[in-house]
């Protein structure tokens, strides 16, 4: 695996999904209908709700090729 930085999309990426997550999580609360997530613990639901999207787009991110930069410098 490389030392290189991950891209600023993939870090926007990962931060904006966070937050989408996040609202996600609050109308689910505030709808009161946690049927999808039912069998899980509230405190779980409230836990995977962002952080699983999140590390979805993360990965699908860092995967995808990342733009040439041209020569590396040592």
């Amino acid at each position: 695996m490389s030392n290189a930085p991950t891209e600023a999309k993939v870090k926007a990426a990962s931060a904006m999904t966070f937050v989408v997550g996040l609202v996600l999580a609050v109308l689910n609360a505030v709808a009161a209908d946690s049927s999808l997530l039912g069998p899980l613990p509230v405190w779980l639901q409230a836990v995977a709700i962002p952080l699983v999207p999140t590390a979805l787009t993360w990965l699908a991110g860092y995967q995808a090729r990342h733009t040439p930069r041209g020569p590396a410098s040592v």
